[in-house]
């Protein structure tokens, strides 16, 4: 049963974007449907990271989007949401793996990097050059990463540097990694360093068996006295405020993006429900129960895109604050999971099947809802803010 997206816009929220934000969104859109979408279960199924669309995603100004000069799109926050969006409906890892290219390290080097780093590395980030990767994440520390072992010591105009991260999103095929460590010689302040991955003593190794996020490379690092150069150190990096600072930007990614899954589930769901006849040969999207989970999912696919679309308006006015972007990530991961497993419930046994992609999302979510802040971190942070008092 062949199904085609048709859009989600129950209350016209098309009319609240700008002419530029929609351009932004249908030509990521068409780029999703006519190269992502045909391929994407092949990858799924074989666990295959679709490199052969790095190129054509730079070349659409995919990578570091927000970001300005250095060649980058300078898009606006809501039109780098849109596209998010998009490409999370095509697919979590693929959305994933263009949030750290352009969240988690473009951004880093940007907001923390030295001129000369700005000018070597963002160019050839921004038109997939080179790939890069985020290493904050240990085996032992996910939700702490405060506790991180990795360490840092001068030695000269060297740094040297030692530990393991974990979860790394194109850590296998990174040419530059943003090392987060403890600096020794500086009372164990957190400071965020380039590593490039040729390095004596970088390793990175594949996360095999995942059922989860399978279109994308996990890996774990491992540095053992890895020396780089005292100018591959971030200089405005300080502290972990500093990789707090970038997870916030992709955690506000990741917001857009849960939205874009929550999109393709729903409305495989709806037009399965209308085409499926069961019982005196009526359509089963004529029965009271199989509505009420539809209008369960367009409720909140449409809070969820106001939330976002909000979030967007504020980052874009210089408003934005972190419990926000926390808000919009806990409220619409958890949305686009739920809706995910009430698709799946209506498509019945059919929605096991890669012949439809809810069960590729659901399972895709399930990593989307625990990485760059679990569900349960993100309430906390939220009622930090509303009470005043740290529960962590």
């Amino acid at each position: 049963m062949a199904i085609k997206f048709r859009g989600v816009d129950f209350i016209e929220i098309e009319a609240l974007l700008s002419d530029d934000e929609r351009l932004v969104r249908n030509t990521a859109r068409g780029f999703i449907e006519d190269n992502l979408i045909p391929i994407i279960e092949e990858c799924n199924r074989a666990g295959r990271f679709p490199r052969e669309l790095v190129k054509p995603m730079a070349d659409l100004g995919f990578f570091g989007a927000s970001l300005q000069g250095y060649g980058c799109a300078e898009m606006s926050n809501v039109e780098y949401g849109l596209v998010m969006q998009e490409l999370e409906r095509g697919d979590s890892g693929v959305r994933s793996f263009v949030s750290v290219q352009s969240a988690l390290v473009m951004y880093p080097i940007f907001a923390f990097g030295s001129d000369e780093q700005n000018s070597t590395w963002l160019p050839a980030l921004r038109s997939g050059d080179k790939l890069g990767c985020f290493g904050l994440t240990e085996p032992d520390f996910g939700s702490n990463p405060g506790g991180m072992r990795t360490r840092a010591r001068k030695v000269g105009k060297e740094y040297v540097l030692n530990g393991e991260k974990m979860w790394i999103t194109s850590g296998s095929i990174a040419d530059v990694a943003v090392i987060w460590a403890k600096v020794e010689n500086e009372g164990d302040q957190v400071r965020g360093f380039l590593v490039e991955t040729d390095r004596k003593g970088f390793k990175a190794d594949d996360v095999h068996g995942k059922w989860s996020l399978r279109a994308s490379v996990t890996s774990g690092l491992s540095l053992q006295d890895v020396r780089i150069p005292e100018a591959n150190l971030l200089p405005h990096s300080g502290g972990l405020k500093s990789p707090l600072m970038c997870l916030n930007q992709a955690r506000y990614g990741i917001a857009w993006g849960a939205i874009g899954a929550a999109m393709a589930c729903y409305d495989c769901a709806l037009q399965y429900s209308q085409l499926r006849k069961q019982f005196h040969d009526l359509p089963i999207a004529s029965r009271q129960l199989v509505q009420e989970k539809l209008a369960w999912m367009i409720t909140e696919i449409t809070k969820a895109q106001l939330l976002a679309l909000q979030v967007g308006r504020l980052k874009d006015n210089g408003k934005v604050q972190h419990q926000h972007i926390s808000m919009a990530k806990r409220n619409n991961v958890w949305m686009a999971l739920e809706c995910a497993r009430l698709s799946r419930d209506i498509l019945g046994a059919n929605g096991i099947s890669d012949d439809y992609p809810i069960m590729r999302h659901m399972m895709n979510l399930e990593s989307v809802k625990t990485y760059e802040g679990t569900h349960d971190i993100h309430t906390l942070i939220i009622g930090q803010s509303v009470t005043g008092i740290d529960a962590f």
